[in-house]
Formats: C-alpha cells, sequence, structure tokens
C-alpha cells in the first residue's frame, strides 16, 4: 500500500510517498519541483543516467527519518543544485522544490 503525504518545508510544498514492503524497511521518497531524495531501494546509476536531480538517504523509515539523515550520494544535477553528499536533507530539501 501506498502512503502519499503532503510536505511543506521551508514554504515549498513537497510530496512524499511511502510504500510498506513485506520485509522492513519501507520505501520512502520525497519529490519536489526539480528533484527527488530517495531511500536506497531506488537506484541511483539509473537517476544519473536519466538525469534526474536525485539524492540517496539510509536507514530511514518515516518521511521525519529523511529530513533528518544525511545525503549519501547525489546525482551530478543535484549537485549543481547545492544537494550533495554529508549535508542533511532538511538543510538543502529547499533547492529541489
Amino acid at each position: 500500500m501506498f502512503e502519499i503525504d503532503k510536505l511543506v518545508i521551508d514554504g515549498k510544498t513537497f510530496q512524499g510517498v511511502k510504500s510498506t514492503l513485506p520485509e522492513p524497511p519501507p520505501l520512502l521518497l520525497i519529490k519536489g519541483e526539480k528533484g527527488f531524495i530517495m531511500c536506497g531501494y531506488l537506484n541511483m546509476e539509473v537517476a544519473e543516467k536519466l538525469g534526474a536531480a536525485a539524492a540517496t538517504v539510509s536507514g530511514v523509515n518515516s518521511f521525519a527519518d529523511v529530513l533528518n539523515a544525511e545525503i549519501t550520494a547525489s546525482t551530478s544535477k543535484a549537485k549543481k543544485l547545492g544537494v550533495e553528499p554529508g549535508k542533511i536533507v532538511k538543510e538543502v530539501l529547499v533547492k529541489l522544490g
């Protein structure tokens, strides 16, 4: 089952998508107008190949976890926007809005 939530961060609206899977943890994604933050289930190499502005986090179980997580990888397009590994999602998410 998918849960879709509206998240407002620093005045910008994002769409949160969560899917509970047969085995934990859930699949999580936070999407803005310019790009998205994804959990480790999703493929960074494909996001890079497709030219997406995307970043990955790991060890997350909720949208709050994603917002407080450190970015572990990001595509070249995300890096150009300032969404880079080592940064905390909630501090740079607005750049994807």
